[in-house]
């Protein structure tokens, strides 16, 4: 049975969407400097940023939605939550490299 969404539930999905447009929003803006300068560093920033911020807000919050149903199983659980994470360390690491790549 499914029972009702608690404000802070709410609130919290609104900032995961509100995180995920900004984040596609910035990548966008970076992808768009990287066509105009065609700097490879411009490039690993763009989908770094963005599978840091889009991605991982959104798989997090299917996810959410997908535990609050009772879909996805403890074992399932924790390789979605992997999954999250290698997203988030992958994203971080394109941006590392992005800063400190030499031309």
């Amino acid at each position: 049975m499914l029972e009702a969404i608690r404000p802070i539930e709410l609130v919290v999905g609104l900032l995961a969407a509100g995180a995920t447009l900004i984040g596609l929003y910035i990548g966008y803006q970076a992808f768009r400097a990287w066509g105009r300068h065609r700097d490879p560093s411009m490039r690993y920033l763009a989908v770094g940023l963005i599978l840091l911020t889009a991605v991982t807000y959104s798989t997090s919050f299917v996810g959410t939605v997908l535990i609050h149903l009772r879909l996805l199983s403890l074992p399932q659980q924790d390789w979605f939550w992997l999954v999250v994470h290698a997203a988030q360390f992958t994203g971080l690491a394109l941006i590392a490299y992005a800063l400190h790549r030499r031309p």
